[in-house]
């Protein structure tokens, strides 16, 4: 068939000629919405099968358009059909395919619906799909953080506040707030598959349709939890990409934190891990270099991401209702995001799992920059009695004398201890290490080793209750 011709009769004859290249390479979208094809066909099937339910069309019509549409699946699976930009979208060329393939029974499909709530049922199947996969990518991730997170419940670290020494912790206790991070993004990604759980079909163009449809039948069909509410926001809505967004942009700034802590972490000036062979590159000049490559990677991609969610927001921001050519540039954010998202999630789950953690470089770094001060000054509140403020005072002239004996805090005689406060006991010297510091961080969410055990047992159960199937899944 003529493409040009075949791109006339789509429009039913309103050119007389077929647009210029220009305007033919700004209006296609088949260059990318193609990736939406299986979500198309799905739910073509979907309408045919509810207008020969509700005798709209005739059963054979009903029986040809699924053979039909089921042949160009396989088509397009097994690389054999051919995308054309003059049919300008995923939706023209299989329509037009089909009428190549069933004659006049191919036309009776779009009955009762638009190619604007068309392309609405097939992106929300799309990124609904690909939530369902950040959600079981963010699961691998928190299982690996709950395994290293055990091995080093006791591991001890410097806490840093500014980048600078604050208070010792153990390692298991940092990895356990990447956990919550994480955490609160699989929450984030549930929350956006209910909220987008509808299903835009019938809507049409902006009004519904005068034709006796059943939308419940559709919705059921395609997985939705229920047909959308009102017809004019189902086809200008596009929250749930820039929802999608936004949970990318966040997800991807925690996994940003966590590689520039990666890269630190792995410098000789740190020493505490080192990444294996298999998320690191060497330098073309420099035989020592080892660098962090994937983790420099991840921390760069997530500006990426970000660019993405405000593209968006700027094309959705001015547009009145209903549906505008504009919202055609959604879904190449949405498709390099996801893309992007899913490579972020698997090299960091990959680099947690494969780090070697040097215990002993972060038990050194802990006890520098006199980690233990809160400790002697809540210890002077506890068991001397003194207000917070004037053990603060108290402390304060403990750091200054040890820096300038250049000792650490445990190092000082107890007579240059009480020369500065009476009260001061020899009990004061089991709290001024860095081991007993983080075992007597016991409140609740604390960082000693058995608050972080209780915390790790808690995920292990929270995954396996949310490993549960997803329903409408």
């Amino acid at each position: 068939m003529n493409e040009n011709k075949a791109s006339n009769r789509m429009w039913g004859g309103r050119f007389a000629s077929g647009p210029d290249a220009i305007m033919e390479a700004i209006n296609a979208s088949i260059g990318f919405d193609k990736k939406l094809y299986a979500q198309d066909i799905r739910g073509s099937l979907a309408h045919a099968a509810m207008l020969a339910e509700t005798g709209i069309i005739s059963a054979e019509d009903e029986r040809k358009i699924a053979h039909g549409l089921n042949t160009i699946l396989s088509e397009i699976e097994d690389g054999k059909f051919e995308f054309s930009t003059r049919l300008e979208d995923i939706h023209m060329n299989v329509e037009a395919r089909l009428a190549e393939l069933i004659g006049p029974a191919a036309g009776r499909l779009h009955t009762a619906r638009s190619r604007n709530d068309q392309v609405a049922v097939d992106f929300r199947l799309w990124v609904k799909e690909e939530l369902q996969r950040v959600d079981a990518a963010l699961g691998r991730l928190i299982e690996a953080f709950l395994t290293r997170a055990e091995e080093h419940a006791a591991t001890v670290m410097p806490g840093f506040t500014h980048l600078q020494t604050a208070q010792p912790v153990t390692f298991g206790h940092h990895l356990m707030a990447y956990v919550e991070m994480f955490g609160r993004d699989r929450s984030r990604v549930r929350d956006a598959i209910e909220r987008l759980d509808e299903c835009p079909l019938g809507a049409a163009a902006l009004a519904g349709t005068g034709f006796p449809i059943d939308r419940q039948m559709t919705a059921k069909a395609l997985g939705f939890r229920e047909p959308t509410r009102n017809s004019i926001d189902t086809v200008s809505d596009r929250d749930f990409a820039l929802e999608f967004l936004a949970i990318s942009s966040i997800c991807g700034t925690h996994l940003s934190r966590l590689a520039e802590e990666i890269v630190i972490w792995s410098t000789p000036q740190f020493g505490f891990i080192r990444l294996s062979d298999a998320f690191s590159t060497g330098s073309s000049i420099m035989p020592q270099k080892k660098n962090p490559d994937a983790a420099e990677l991840i921390r760069a991609k997530s500006g990426r991401v970000n660019g993405h969610l405000i593209g968006l927001l700027t094309v959705m921001k001015g547009l009145p209702l209903a549906y505008s050519k504009d919202m055609q540039e959604d879904k190449e954010a949405v498709f390099d995001t996801a893309e992007t998202l899913d490579l972020m999630l698997a090299a960091m789950t990959g680099m947690v799992g494969d780090m070697e953690v040097n215990a002993a470089a972060m038990k050194r770094a802990a006890g520098s920059g006199f980690s233990t001060a809160t400790d002697l000054a809540d210890w002077l509140v506890r068991e001397a009695g003194l207000p917070f403020r004037e053990a603060h005072h108290v402390t304060g002239r403990a750091v200054a004398l040890a820096e300038e004996r250049k000792c650490a805090l445990e190092k000082l005689p107890l007579s240059d201890l009480q020369a500065i406060h009476p009260a001061i006991t020899q009990d004061v010297y089991s709290v001024l290490s860095v081991g007993n510091s983080v075992k007597s961080r016991t409140s609740y969410g604390g960082t000693a080793p058995t608050e972080v055990r209780r915390q790790i047992r808690y995920w292990r159960k929270r995954l396996k209750r949310d490993a549960r199937p997803e329903k409408n899944s």
